[in-house]
């Protein structure tokens, strides 16, 4: 920044700022870290369709299916059955750590 322009900032009481001090409209959404959408993460529920819509695409969907019946059918059936009992012990709501 030129010496005279930080002058004349300095006398108007104007600093420029980083981009996390923005006002939203004027931040660019590539510049990394996202910004508060409020409830209801519209750019999170794109990703998420987006990267679903790519696995069901991708021809792994049965290899996956295979392989988790053979994890329930097997040797991980014991391992398995425990944590979905763990999971099943306490409601979606609860702090399983405050136990």
């Amino acid at each position: 920044m030129s010496d005279d322009r930080s002058k004349q900032q300095a006398r108007s009481g104007h600093q420029s700022r980083s981009p996390k001090q923005q006002p939203r409209a004027q931040r660019d959404p590539s510049q990394g870290a996202q910004s508060n959408e409020g409830e209801g993460n519209k750019t999170a529920a794109r990703e998420y369709n987006q990267q679903t819509d790519r696995f069901a695409n991708s021809g792994l969907v049965e290899k996956k299916a295979r392989e988790a019946k053979e994890a329930v059918d097997g040797d991980e059936a014991e391992e398995l059955a425990k944590a979905e009992a763990a999971g099943k012990s306490h409601s979606a709501g609860e702090d399983v750590q405050k136990k």
